[in-house]
């Protein structure tokens, strides 16, 4: 089947379904370009909230659908590809969270969860974050209580120094961003003398200490097109750099490799194809659930923090 008639069925079958689609920027340039909106998980699944549908077929990896039924108990959710999993949420395990605060009952923690984490770990979570309001909402947290900030010691260590308060990291990482080294980074600055070095704050210190700026994927797009600049190296998955040159296409956006490939991709995102879409509309499936009770728990950390977003 060609390109163009896949294409055609997908358009078709949305419109059956009554379907949103909505894509990750990580995910592969044909579904961005297909999409009904492209951004970061939460501001995907806000969206959907906004629209009139019945289906939300999320292009992403699982706990982004997962999010997106949190907020949208009423629609059908859909992943194309169920394997499209994520190793900052897998290096926090709800269990292992629960057992830990079990243990350190005495230091009653104040519970940080940024949203690249499963339901299970929202539901135990005070507040949920993203990397575009960590500090903001870190600011807001009581100052009586110590805070445990889960599951990323990357975005969590940036956040602690730029609000100036001292968190306890659980030790979970971004298996892409581990990956980027100083040494690469070097590298592409010498081959692109004047363009600017901008990271995501999942990176590790050595990286975002050789940053010109640090942002989540949102915030990049805004700040490319501002800045007089008119080259950026951007330290993150490959997947926003379609986005970036779609956005701004005045602009050079040049993509750093890792020690394993030249560039830096994450599978999990890649699962989802064109087929997989199409598939996942055809035959509405596979589905994303969750229990009524673990979705109201996780609810309310992810209600409080759009509060304090607004």
């Amino acid at each position: 089947m060609s390109h163009k008639d896949l294409i055609e069925q997908i358009q078709s079958l949305k419109q059956e379904r009554n379907a949103i689609i909505l894509a990750h920027s990580y995910q592969r340039p044909e579904i961005q370009d297909i999409a009904d909106f492209v951004g970061d998980s939460l501001a995907l699944a806000r969206k959907a909230r906004e629209t009139e549908c019945d289906v939300i077929v999320f292009c992403g990896v699982h706990f982004m659908a997962e999010t997106a039924c949190i907020l949208n108990p009423d629609r059908k959710v859909l992943l194309p590809d169920l394997n499209a999993a994520c190793s900052l949420e897998q290096s926090c395990p709800a269990d292992e969270l629960a057992a830990f605060l079990a243990a350190n009952s005495d230091k009653n923690y104040y519970v940080v969860a940024y949203v690249n984490c499963s339901i299970g770990v929202k539901a135990l979570a005070d507040v949920i974050v993203t990397s575009g309001n960590s500090q903001r909402i870190i600011e807001t947290a009581p100052t009586d209580r110590p805070i445990l900030f889960v599951p990323d010691r990357n975005l969590g260590a940036w956040t602690s120094r730029k609000v100036g308060r001292e968190m306890t990291l659980w030790n979970g990482a971004c298996h892409v961003h581990e990956q980027f080294t100083r040494d690469k980074v070097l590298e592409c600055k010498a081959q692109h003398p004047g363009a600017l070095v901008v990271c995501h704050p999942e990176c590790q210190e050595p990286i975002r200490l050789l940053a010109d700026h640090i942002c989540s994927t949102e915030k990049m797009i805004p700040f490319c097109r501002e800045s007089e600049a008119g080259s950026f190296i951007i330290v993150t998955e490959s997947g926003i750099l379609h986005r970036l040159r779609k956005l701004v296409p005045d602009k050079e956006f040049i993509g750093v490799g890792t020690e394993k490939c030249s560039c830096a991709e994450c599978e999990y995102m890649k699962l989802n194809t064109l087929e997989k879409l199409r598939n996942c509309l055809r035959d509405m499936s596979p589905e994303v659930k969750v229990p009524e009770d673990l979705r109201l728990r996780a609810e309310k950390p992810l209600l409080r923090m759009l509060e304090l977003s607004n």
